[in-house]
């Protein structure tokens, strides 16, 4: 679990892209907090601060909400970033209390490294985990240290901290581990994908010889076959001139 963040929030009274705008150029990022019955809260929070939080609590982050000297609760639920330049947009919250049960995505870690003929396929990066809001793991932590051809890995394997129940069906495969391919295999497949694609590989010089010759003859038969044919009559107009 993170440590507690404490944040000190600014109501936002202005709305709509000029007034985010305005928000994220006074390094601010625009923000709601749902939940609870009461009506969602806009605010402003600091960019800087927020950013750090968020890196540190995950993708489920919990945040203390200093809001007019009352402290929320709130769950990290929807981020909105730039794709470029990587700066917070807008981020939505879920208000949470203290004891209370949610339901959150938690991102599967693999370590360890498999058997020199193997590797591991992640087949569910997230699994859906019930718990406390003041107790959600940042993470599942599995290994394939070791593993052979064969091993995998089910959502009933996992170990979940205490007081966290896994939703996510028993017999759902997270990692799977296959025989990795050879050098001669991976080439293989290339050359077929680049054959599907029309995508042809580099002539030998042999090949590109023949190819010149080839065309070079091509050229000479065409400048023979040129002089041949009667010239247009006089006051006739050839083919050419035709528009």
């Amino acid at each position: 679990m993170a440590d507690q963040e404490l944040i000190k929030a600014e109501t936002r009274t202005e709305f709509g892209k000029g007034a985010a705008r305005r928000i994220r150029r006074a390094d601010k990022v625009p923000a709601v907090i749902y939940g609870h019955g009461n009506d969602p809260m806009h605010v402003s929070l600091p960019g800087h601060e927020t950013m750090m939080a968020l890196k540190h609590g995950g993708s489920n982050a919990l945040l203390y909400i200093d809001l007019d000297g009352k402290t929320h609760l709130a769950l990290t639920k929807q981020i909105q970033a730039d794709p470029i330049k990587g700066f917070l947009e807008h981020i939505d919250f879920i208000e949470v209390k203290k004891g209370e049960k949610v339901t959150v995505e938690v991102v599967v870690h693999v370590t360890g490294e498999t058997k020199a003929e193997a590797m591991s396929v992640t087949e569910l990066n997230t699994v859906t985990v019930e718990a406390e809001a003041t107790n959600i793991p940042e993470y599942v932590e599995v290994s394939v240290e070791d593993a052979e051809v064969g091993f995998r890995i089910f959502a009933r394997d996992l170990t979940l901290p205490s007081g966290s129940t896994l939703l996510t069906d028993d017999d759902a495969l997270i990692v799977n581990v296959v025989h990795a391919p050879t050098a001669e295999e991976i080439e293989a497949e290339l050359e077929e994908a680049e054959a599907e694609a029309g995508i042809e590989h580099d002539l030998s010089d042999e090949e590109l010889a023949a190819q010149a010759e080839a065309a070079a003859a091509e050229a000479a038969e065409g400048e023979a076959g040129e002089g041949e044919g009667e010239p247009a009559g006089e006051g006739e107009s050839s083919p050419d001139d035709e528009s």
